[in-house]
């Protein structure tokens, strides 16, 4: 793995403060309230431990950013990378802290908002400020982290390399004879190797249980004969990976060779799909009818995809009926799948970014069926 990448400045998170502020006035929204949470990482560098006691960003446009924090707070937002680029405005326990935030707000305005905000801090804000009303920032401003920058990608990009190098070396492990856990719990161990800070998930769904897409691992004993959906990720240097393979124990049968075949190549269909001046369902349409013509439509049963950043998923989503438009620099999953209840599944997922003239894959392993012991 290469060397840890510059961190982020003040600059680069006062930009970005800028820039949301100045999408919400042109969206119409007299401001953002950003909780703890995704979108004050991204936008502050600050994360704090999220509880009942209020902690907002507020921007407006032409108005300087304002973090208020719990008095004992201040002192660990006083150290965010981000701090430099905003105010902080502190309040003490017994204190109203929605009165104390009412004056940095547009008394008759709408306002974007978290969508993981506390619903009384939402209700502490309407009954504060009763001519206020509200709309969640994934409704208001889709794109907000939707487009990665250069540094951002080179950050996803590095998480994907390290999804790869676990992918390579857990093919190496026995799989018959183990549990599903047992599985999960080295892939969740190569991931940390290969630098993840934090791991989210590691789908370990054999034979039949490959054909739930969130199956948690369990205590089923993998046997020869099963197929196996791998499906892992997590966050490396704050950016997320997240990548799944089929692999077969022992040599697959006629039908499950098929299946997989047809999800690989519906997986190349929706990756072909990706370019500027596309829209988000055109990626799932392309999937879609790879697995519809086979006759497997029924058995695709989630979207082709979704973003990713500082979560493993965020938006925007590759679905029917999502028409925002693709633009260089954003990223997400492509990841079709045929599940066959009672028998097994098939998943393979790649993440993507959008480039100025097609597409760029952050994950590089074989998208063969591979053979385990």
């Amino acid at each position: 793995m290469t060397g840890a990448p510059a961190p982020f400045t003040a600059d680069d998170y006062k930009a970005r403060m800028d820039r949301a502020a100045a999408d919400a006035a042109d969206a119409g929204l007299a401001g953002l309230l950003v909780a703890p949470g995704p979108d004050m990482v991204w936008l502050t560098g600050y994360r704090p431990v999220d509880t009942e006691r209020l902690t907002v960003l507020v921007l407006a446009a032409g108005q300087e950013p304002v973090l208020v924090v719990p008095t004992l707070e201040a002192p660990d937002a006083e150290l965010a990378a981000g701090a430099s680029a905003l105010s902080l405005r502190d309040w003490t326990d017994g204190k109203d802290p929605y009165a104390a935030t009412a004056p940095l707000l547009d008394v008759d305005g709408r306002f974007g908002i978290s969508d993981n905000s506390w619903a009384m801090h939402l209700l502490g804000f309407q009954q504060e400020l009763p001519n206020t009303s509200y709309v969640s920032l994934t409704e208001a401003l889709p794109m907000l982290r939707a487009v990665k920058d250069a540094a951002e990608l080179e950050r996803l990009a590095a998480a994907g390399a390290a999804a790869d190098a676990t992918y390579e070396e857990i093919k190496k492990v026995a799989f018959a004879g183990r549990k599903e856990t047992d599985i999960a719990a080295e892939l969740a161990d190569l991931l940390r190797r290969f630098g993840h800070s934090q791991v989210d998930f590691t789908v370990v769904g054999s034979g039949p249980n490959g054909a739930n897409p969130h199956h948690e691992a369990g205590e089923r004993v993998i046997a020869n004969g099963d197929m196996v959906v791998l499906d892992f990720g997590g966050l490396l240097q704050g950016y997320g990976s997240d990548t799944s393979r089929t692999v077969h124990v022992g040599e697959p049968d006629a039908e499950e060779q098929r299946v997989h075949d047809i999800v690989r190549e519906a997986q190349e269909a929706g990756c072909r799909a990706v370019r500027p001046g596309a829209v988000c369902q055109d990626v799932d349409r392309a999937a879609r009818a790879v697995i519809t013509e086979a006759g497997y439509g029924e058995h695709f049963i989630h979207r082709t995809g979704h973003g990713i950043g500082v979560t493993t998923h965020e938006p925007p989503y590759m679905i029917e009926g999502e028409e925002l438009p693709l633009v260089p620099g954003m990223c997400f999953s492509v990841e079709p799948g045929i599940y066959l209840p009672g028998r097994f599944g098939v998943r393979i997922e790649d993440i993507v970014t959008v480039t100025e003239d097609g597409v760029r894959r952050l994950n590089s392993t074989p998208r063969e069926l591979a053979i385990v012991n």
